[in-house]
């Protein structure tokens, strides 16, 4: 026996890539702990991280693919021969149906591979497919593709190391590890909170339950599900008419500000805290302490998106970031440089030109609901409805990637009709997910440690120019490739060109993972072959290029664009909101999601460690409505709304306000009912439907802040 090996590398579990150190005996992963010598990470690592040797050496894994056969039963195949089969089916499927009939969705999985999304979009372009979907417009599409149209600042935003206050709206870095540039880096959250509290930093938190970091506010303001909105505008109302905005500011960069300051008068400060559920005191005294620090950003997590109103609470946050000019200014240091990031354009202090999201010219539509592309992506709120519907264009073939369709989509009921109705639906799974159980195909992919990859993930936190990239540590066991060889070797089949941002990529032989990602991040500032050679002279550890970061230049004259707070209509739409009844007859309580310790959207569910200490995603409910509905601590709640019935177990915690349960998305499996919840947990998805209450832009679903009701099980 070999004795320990221990390299360096980065977590692949999330999306905050913490940097660790991994042991390894005889070519497998037996200890992983954070890296204290790294400058960013310090030694931080979370629960679900240090589960990797579990991930990787799972009795549960899967080391081969699976191919159904004719009687509808699953038989090991050989990589090569699985995806010839594929390659064969999606032949025939385009013939026929043409090249609209194929989709291919990225998950949050899929994500955590740095090669995973240039391929898998990569591939559906050179299919034709319009229908490449991810988890983005599941949660939070406003904030990725619908705030550019107000003016983006070229220089960035403040960031959290150098702001004196800081506001979080249903966001809850600590748990969730994710938070907008502009709110705290996932590197040791909680440390680098109390860190900038310590120097003075004031934070403001807003989110109807008291989450970790709600603990550490300054001004907790516990808001009514889904009532953002209100919150956000009374908020602006008595920045505006206590002066205290950035005037000059505003003259010199801001459009449509009257508009918008005529538009919250709707919400003067007692009618906007009693619509949010607030007193009025506190609401007033967070817009003073917000407008009054010098630097630090508004940054919302998912949860207020996922409540409803979506596109228009990202607006009012924009707005509350604008006319407080949160922005870097000329001769800093620019906001995030972004090592990997390959649109690397003029860093001033102005606004840039705009740049069409969705709604432009030539943009594809969905066939429903008057939805489009988001950017490069159709919402995934049309998908089982593709699927689902006859006609020209109708999808029949599904690529799932890094994602859980039966448990991430809203209609759980619908979604699993719909896949269940595909004539080809390829999963790409390490485990037999609730999707893999469903799928025609499952390939079984490499993990983390089993791969190269890069930081461009989390690049979009570090205030530095901070860059790695890792090697494979271990072999992959048994069968199991790296998905954009899978995308790569589908392609090669079907004689398509796949086409990356630096170019073509070559189709005659297999591209090794570096020269994937130097064309995948093609103009970027320093090329992962170059930082793979840095991180080799480093010991594993990053490489960190203070010479490369930009600094922020003057006003280009000639090039001048100013935000507009008035695009699209946005003021009347508060109006709208204004006049809007938040009543649902009937459904009293509302349902709000939550993140778990323990889970990553819907990964970590078959990790044995992570299992034992959460089996279920409990119903909290705040102690005073137990009592009045007859429930009991550890039994079981029915909770209905207009669509479905799902169970939960009931958990007591002062730290939801009344009227509300909040429970973790991404539970259980299509067939989980009331018998097998305290093992298998329930999906909050099944209680919504992606037809009624969704966002017109973005399709966005009602997911948080659902209307249900509550009785004993």
């Amino acid at each position: 026996m070999m004795g320990v090996q221990t390299h360096k590398t980065f977590c692949r579990f999330c999306h905050a890539n913490c940097a660790m150190e991994v042991d390894v005996v005889d070519g497998k992963v037996v200890e992983v702990r954070g890296d204290p010598d790294d400058p960013a990470y310090g030694g931080y690592t979370c629960m679900k991280g240090r589960e990797l040797p579990d991930s990787h050496n799972s009795e549960n894994r899967l080391h081969h693919s699976l191919v159904r056969n004719e009687a509808g039963e699953f038989v090991s195949t050989p990589m090569a021969e699985a995806l010839a089969h594929v390659a064969g089916e999606l032949r025939r499927i385009i013939d026929t149906h043409g090249p609209h009939s194929v989709a291919v969705f990225m998950g949050s999985g899929g994500f955590q591979n740095s090669a995973a999304m240039a391929a898998s979009l990569s591939f559906a372009n050179a299919v034709g497919s319009r229908n490449f979907y991810t988890s983005v417009t599941l949660d939070q599409p406003a904030k990725v593709f619908t705030t550019a149209r107000y003016g983006k600042w070229m220089a960035g935003p403040n960031t959290f190391s150098e702001s004196d206050v800081a506001f979080f709206i249903g966001n809850n870095p600590i748990v969730s590890h994710y938070a907008p540039v502009g709110g705290v880096p996932p590197f040791s959250p909680s440390r680098r909170i109390r860190d900038q509290k310590a120097a003075g930093l004031k934070l403001i938190v807003a989110d109807p339950r008291e989450s970790d970091v709600a603990r550490l506010a300054d001004i907790y303001l516990p808001v009514k599900p889904g009532e953002d909105p209100a919150m956000l505008a009374g908020m602006l109302n008595v920045i505006i008419a206590e002066g205290l905005y950035d005037r000059n500011f505003v003259a010199a960069h801001v459009d449509g500000f009257d508009e918008l300051a005529e538009a919250v008068k709707a919400f003067p400060p007692e009618v906007a805290a009693a619509r949010a559920g607030l007193e009025t005191d506190q609401l007033v005294a967070a817009a003073r302490m917000f407008a009054q620090g010098t630097k630090g950003c508004a940054v919302t997590g998912t949860g207020p998106e996922m409540a409803g109103n979506g596109t228009l609470t990202e607006y009012l946050v924009v707005c509350l970031n604008t006319i407080c000019a949160r922005f870097k200014q000329e001769g800093e240091k620019a906001a995030i440089p972004g090592v990997f990031s390959p649109y690397q354009t003029a860093r001033r202090a102005q606004v840039g030109p705009p740049v069409p999201m969705f709604g432009a010219d030539g943009m594809p539509k969905s066939r429903f609901r008057g939805l489009g592309h988001l950017g490069w992506e159709m919402p995934c709120n049309v998908l089982a409805d593709e699927i689902l519907t006859p006609g020209e264009g109708q999808v029949r073939a599904l690529i799932s990637v890094g994602g859980n369709p039966v448990v991430g989509f809203p209609d759980q009921a619908k979604m699993v009709r719909a896949l269940d109705d595909l004539e080809l639906f390829v999963q790409i799974d390490p485990w037999m997910s609730a999707s893999a159980k469903r799928a025609t195909v499952v390939l079984a992919p490499s993990q983390c440690l089993e791969r190269e990859d890069i930081t461009s993930l989390s690049e979009w936190w570090h205030e530095e120019p901070y860059a790695r990239y890792t090697e494979a540590l271990v072999d992959a066991p048994g069968d199991c490739i790296d998905e954009y060889e899978m995308f790569w070797t589908l392609a090669h089949h079907l004689g398509i060109q796949m086409n990356l941002n630096g170019g073509p990529l070559p189709m005659d032989r297999k591209p090794t993972k570096q020269e994937f990602l130097d064309l995948a991040v093609t103009g970027c500032l320093v090329p992962p072959s170059q930082v793979r050679a840095d991180c080799a002279a480093n010991g594993g550890a990053a490489a960190i290029y203070p010479e490369k970061h930009p600094v922020v230049e003057a006003v280009d004259e000639s090039e001048f664009y100013r935000f507009d707070l008035a695009v699209g209509a946005m003021p009347s739409e508060i109006g709208k909101y204004a006049d809007a009844s938040a009543a649902r007859e009937g459904f009293d309580f509302r349902l709000i999601s939550r993140r778990s310790k323990t889970r990553f959207n819907s990964i970590g569910h078959p990790l044995k460690k992570l299992r034992a200490k959460t089996t279920t995603n409990p119903a909290f409910i705040h102690p005073d409505d137990i009592a009045a509905l007859g429930l009991e601590e550890g039994g079981l709640v029915a909770i209905t709304s207009p669509h479905a019935t799902i169970h939960g177990v009931v958990k007591a915690s002062d730290k939801v306000r009344r009227g509300i349960v909040s429970m973790a998305h991404a539970y259980g499996d299509a067939d989980a009912g009331k018998d097998d919840v305290r093992e298998r947990g329930a999906s909050t998805n099944r209680l919504v439907s992606e037809v009624v209450d969704y966002d017109p832009i973005t399709g966005q679903s009602l997911q948080s802040a659902i209307p249900v009701k509550l009785e004993p099980a």
